[in-house]
């Protein structure tokens, strides 16, 4: 058996996932944004075994995330499942898009701050393929809302997912640490219309999150839905700008280099 955190796990893929993975036998911690959602995410699947609360598009509440984990115990793998998809520029507390908060600086201080697990699984997206590899104002704090594109973020974000992935596939060799774009598919966020199937997502995620099957073994990859390996955009192979992605969102968060 297998302890799972997944974030963004009160509805949608996040919870179908959960409740799969209980399903197959397994310890599982929700996370959701406030007390309500974290009712509906313990109805949506109430074998898990809890649930955890904070907003992160809040870098302190992120922060307040990774100490609840870390006080639950060591896990087997940590999914960053959550994510912010088309929007207004909603600048956050912190200055920043509350897009670029939830999709790049969360992840990074899960990452930071939570006891390191076995296995590592961030969201990407095929989008990444057209994310700018620029590294100049990942956090839009010079663009501002004047060039606010959610488009240009979203996919710039997805691309950072890939490169969070394998950084830390790179820096720490001890675990396995992969990418997995879910494809698009008919939920809240993907809409009803989506072409992609939930149960091919599914199976990716799964896979990863046990980590039992040849494919999973693997780090530093980026998988795609029924559990095949695909090509992620070659940008995102540049060590030097994986590292220097991980140092910037560091000095924003206050955090030191990973």
């Amino acid at each position: 058996m297998a302890r799972i955190f997944i974030t963004g796990s009160s509805d949608g893929l996040g919870s179908i996932v959960a409740q799969r993975l209980v399903a197959n036998g397994h310890s599982v911690v929700l996370h959701a944004r406030n007390a309500q959602r974290a009712k509906d995410a313990t109805a949506a699947c109430p074998g898990a075994e809890t649930v955890v609360t904070g907003d992160l598009s809040d870098v302190s509440e992120t922060k307040g995330i990774a100490e609840q984990i870390n006080k639950l115990g060591a896990f087997d793998c940590v999914i960053h499942n959550a994510g912010l998809y088309r929007g207004p520029f909603r600048k956050t507390s912190d200055g920043i898009p509350a897009l670029a908060a939830v999709n790049t600086v969360a992840p990074f201080i899960l990452t930071s701050l939570i006891t390191r697990p076995k296995r590592l699984v961030f969201l990407s997206s095929e989008m990444h393929q057209s994310g700018s590899a620029s590294l100049d104002d990942v956090l839009w704090t010079q663009r501002g809302e004047g060039k606010w594109s959610d488009n240009a973020a979203y996919c710039a974000s997805k691309l950072h997912n890939v490169m969070f992935a394998k950084a830390f596939a790179r820096r720490w060799p001890d675990i396995k640490s992969n990418a997995l774009d879910p494809g698009w598919v008919p939920t809240k966020m993907g809409g009803s219309s989506a072409p992609g199937s939930v149960e091919a997502a599914v199976e990716s995620y799964v896979m990863l999150a046990e980590g039992d099957e040849g494919l999973a073994k693997k780090s530093g990859k980026y998988f795609r839905p029924g559990k095949k390996q695909g090509r992620p955009q070659a940008a995102a192979d540049d060590e030097k700008a994986q590292d220097r992605l991980l140092e910037i969102c560091a000095e924003f968060v206050g955090l030191p280099s990973i």
